[in-house]
């Protein structure tokens, strides 16, 4: 009987791992790197093992390391989670050779399908060999892991051997297996999943579909279960194949078959060997807690013949700590506040209020998942929770999600595809109504917290607004006759109430009122509105010379260009450099054409966001030096 699990993961699936062993009255135990020392999953185990060092490399994929950390702290099981270590065939074999039970399918299974190149093979489906300009559009694949990490389309021929070093060096980072591979990329399919789970007596459940279609940088967004408007007959042939594959390799445990549906035919994608992040949504729909039914199976337990039948209809966000207008470049900063859920409203998250998102990991602060009748008011449900939830710190794509949500493309699935961010990204990251209103909140709250009617003191002068400008907004109000203000830049708003946390606008005969909330690092926040200061005198020492290259995240400089040095002359576009951060590759390119005048960047390079990197001056600029 097991008594004693480690969970050889971090953040949220490890806090997922720990509460159905709560629940079943099983021990936990986390492991952590130096980076991770106060996170909540290692708040939340009953003992904790560090790992040395801050990297996945030196920390998260040290098999040799997790294996001792379980054995001396008395655990008696290994849950992997998903990442790092989770399909590893070998490090299954340790845990096993170690005296300690494995919870996920056999090291040969995870062999068979964990690498996806060999998975094709054994599915008749064959990854391209010669590419050729017919070929295209290809994407280049790693072969081991997911989560979108060493992946890459490629559109030019010339463009195919960088992007295979490229994508087997993030994959290397991540995995630590820097096999790629190269299939064919389907413009705009619909990714479609099977959950399964197989026992150790032969039954294997298939349950239901997901769709997971709403994807960035090949990372998936938004999920939900089951898979909508899919044409008659294809969902079962997707549970037999998923079955048939599961059946073939002997499988034991929880798994994912997942197939790119286009023009109403499905293709092979890959099966992953392990649970997924989106698991959620088969959970709420199937009424089962998968973690439980793994642990289970691992003990040998014999699944029913059949699982319960599926109810209602499911659907996950993933909120991220991200800019979608700025490229998704990831954000760091303390997360001030992370207030979600409700009645309903599940939420599996790796933070709480109070924590710090660093520059280490993955980007995502929280699953969001709703569970409802049908597909319309799941997804009116969830939109408004989101909507409501507390999110103050770093830039989020909580207004990303609500407007996916909200957007007649995501209503209608015959229009759903992984090209939906491509189409509407522009319209999605739009300013959200209301900014105007809230920039007025945010000026008369500052006002009040400084104690006087008016700005930093009293003053006589009417004929002089007082002046705040938060992005693009600016702000000008004066105190009104019989107290209060007037807010003179908005006249069609009428201030009712001013408290250093909380105004009360009326506009249009309705009034409204506005949460205000300041924080020491800078952060403001009014509503789900995020608003950016501007001061009042700027810093001069932050101008830069044209052509300044900035870190767009704060991150580590894996690589610079082949023989990049200052002198050379560099064209328009051309990749300098690359930075690393929170699961995420990002390249910094010329922005013109000139000469490289300076380059503060060196592989292995810790850098803040803002920080600059390189200078490209161009003729232009040259021919203006004295």
């Amino acid at each position: 009987m097991m008594s004693t699990v480690l969970v050889a993961n971090r953040g949220e699936i490890a806090c997922r791992v720990f509460r159905t062993c709560r629940e079943l009255g099983i021990a936990t135990v986390a492991v952590y790197s130096d980076a991770d020392a106060d996170a909540l999953h290692v708040r939340e185990a009953d003992a904790a093992v560090r790992l040395p060092g801050a990297s996945p490399a030196e920390t998260y994929l040290r098999g040799d390391l997790v294996v001792k950390a379980a054995l001396a702290a008395g655990a008696d099981a290994v849950h992997p989670g998903y990442g790092f270590l989770s399909e590893n065939a070998d490090f299954a074999r340790e845990v096993a050779a170690a005296g300690l039970v494995w919870i996920g399918p056999p090291p040969a299974a995870i062999e068979a399908m964990a690498s996806k190149t060999r998975a094709k093979e054994l599915l008749g489906v064959a990854p391209l060999a010669d590419v050729t300009e017919a070929d295209l559009p290809v994407l280049v694949k790693a072969a081991a892991g997911g989560g979108g990490r060493g992946m890459r389309v490629v559109r030019e021929l010339s463009l195919l051997d960088a992007e295979l070093a490229a994508a087997s060096a993030e994959a290397l980072s991540a995995f630590g297996d820097g096999e790629v591979f190269v299939e064919p990329y389907v413009e705009n399919g619909r990714h479609v999943e099977v959950q399964i789970l197989a026992d150790g007596h032969g039954t294997v459940w298939t349950l239901g579909t997901r769709d997971c279609s709403l994807q960035r940088r090949h990372q998936k967004v938004v999920e939900e279960a089951p898979a909508p408007g899919l044409p008659p007959g294809l969902a079962e042939s997707l549970y037999e194949r998923s079955a048939a594959a599961a059946k073939a390799v002997g499988y034991v445990g929880a798994g994912t078959v997942e197939f790119l549906v286009a023009d109403g035919r499905a293709h092979f994608l890959e099966m992953n060997t392990r649970l997924q992040v989106e698991h959620p949504v088969t959970e709420e729909v199937y009424g089962v807690d998968l973690v439980a039914l793994q642990l289970r199976v691992a003990q040998g337990a014999e699944l029913p013949a059949e699982p319960p039948p599926p109810q209602g209809h499911a659907i996950e966000a993933r909120l991220y700590a991200e800019d979608p207008a700025g490229g998704w470049t990831p954000q760091t900063g303390v997360l001030h506040a992370l207030e979600l859920g409700g009645a309903g409203v599940r939420v599996d998250t790796g933070y709480a209020s109070g924590d710090s998102v660093g520059v280490h990991y993955d980007a995502m602060l929280a699953k969001v998942v709703v569970h409802a009748p049908t597909r319309a008011e799941a997804t009116r449900k969830l939109a408004h929770a989101l909507e409501r939830a507390r999110v103050h710190g770093p830039a989020t794509n909580r207004d990303l999600l609500v407007a996916s949500l909200r957007h007649p493309d995501f209503a209608d699935p015959a229009r759903l595809g992984t090209g939906f961010y491509e189409r509407h990204l522009a319209e999605l990251t739009a300013p959200v109504p209301g900014e105007a209103e809230a920039a007025v909140a945010a000026a008369l709250a500052e006002a009040a917290g400084n104690g006087t009617r008016f700005g930093g003191g009293w003053r006589n002068v009417r004929s002089q607004d007082e002046t705040r400008t938060y992005g693009k907004q600016e702000v000008r109000y004066r105190p009104a006759r019989g107290g209060g203000y007037e807010v003179t830049s908005h006249p069609g708003i009428r201030v009712v109430a001013v408290a250093p946390d909380r105004v009360r606008l009326e506009v249009a005969g309705v009034a409204r009122n506005f949460e205000v909330a300041s924080y020491e690092d800078g952060s403001l926040h009014v509503g789900r509105h995020r608003l950016t200061p501007a001061p009042r005198f700027p810093d001069p020492t932050t101008q830069q010379q044209p052509g300044s290259l900035l870190a767009p995240m704060p991150g580590t400089v894996v690589r610079v260009a082949d023989g990049l040095a200052v002198g050379d002359r560099v064209e328009a576009g051309r990749p300098l450099l690359w930075l690393e951060a929170m699961k995420m590759e990002h390249r910094v390119i010329a922005p013109a054409s000139g000469t490289l005048t300076a380059l503060h960047a060196a592989p292995g390079r810790q850098v803040e966001v803002g920080a600059l990197l390189a200078v490209v001056t161009t003729e232009a600029q040259e021919d203006r030096t004295p």
